[in-house]
């Protein structure tokens, strides 16, 4: 008998089309290259268009058997205690009032969650930590002006980490297109991999580790521009569907 797929939701962005037939309509999206790593990992993908309704977010996700969160536009630093710096980009507090609340409520229901890019920046405030509104000047290029699935910085793996025994490896090389990252760390979780001038590029739930199916990571880069010529950047996704199934995320 064939086993189900899981079925993992992904929140949908929303931007505004200022070019097309209708300007100023607002699109629910995702981009496609997360759902083809989905499929190609074995899942069911399901868009969630964005609600703040309790009732409508309990009912997401008695839908789901895990999450992933995306990439997308900044978070609104009032989520964590911040008024808006000078430097802040374009942020959509219906996306935030969506998905930090499902974040919250799928932790508690244990489910395995993976974010990307902003959505490991959502997963840390989610869980009371504080972002880097925008990096500046004072380190290294983290917006990369190259291809979307070309390497550009090399990111080291901490030892001991689920996503340094994910990898198998102590560093990799990463695509990268961001402006913020983790500044103050969430309660319950550890850093797993920082860039070479010391942003954080990774994050785990350390709580989540010893759970036979507990999966809650975030990554800083983006695997899903990278998968089809570096098959490695499959790997979270693998894992994201293996801790679905219940098999610990492939790591044991």
């Amino acid at each position: 008998m064939q086993t189900r797929k899981p079925v993992i939701g992904i929140p949908a962005n929303v931007f505004v089309d200022e070019h097309g037939s209708f300007p100023g309509s607002e699109r629910a999206q995702v981009n496609q290259d997360y759902i083809d790593c989905l499929v190609r990992a074995g899942a069911l993908p399901l868009l969630l268009p964005l609600t703040a309704d309790p009732a409508d977010l309990q009912g997401q996700l008695a839908l789901l058997d895990g999450l992933l969160f995306s990439g997308g536009v900044d978070l609104d630093p009032l989520n964590y205690g911040e008024e808006h710096a000078r430097e802040l980009g374009t942020v959509y507090p219906g996306m935030d009032q969506h998905q930090l609340p499902l974040a919250r409520l799928g932790r508690a229901a244990g489910l395995p969650m993976l974010g990307i890019c902003r959505g490991m920046q959502l997963l840390n405030v989610a869980f009371g930590g504080t972002l880097h509104q925008d990096l500046g000047g004072a380190c290294q290029q983290h917006v990369q002006a190259g291809w979307r699935h070309a390497p550009s910085h090399t990111v080291d793996l901490l030892e001991g980490t689920r996503l340094q025994r994910l990898f198998g490896q102590a560093s990799l090389v990463t695509n990268s297109f961001h402006h913020q990252a983790v500044k103050d760390l969430a309660p319950g979780f550890r850093i797993s991999a920082r860039a070479r001038d010391g942003v954080i590029e990774g994050i785990e739930c350390i709580e989540c580790i010893d759970a036979p199916d507990g999966f809650v990571l975030g990554v800083q880069w983006h695997p899903e521009g990278m998968a089809l010529k570096y098959p490695d950047m499959l790997l979270p996704f693998q894992a994201l569907v293996q801790a679905c199934l219940g098999q610990g995320g492939g790591l044991g």
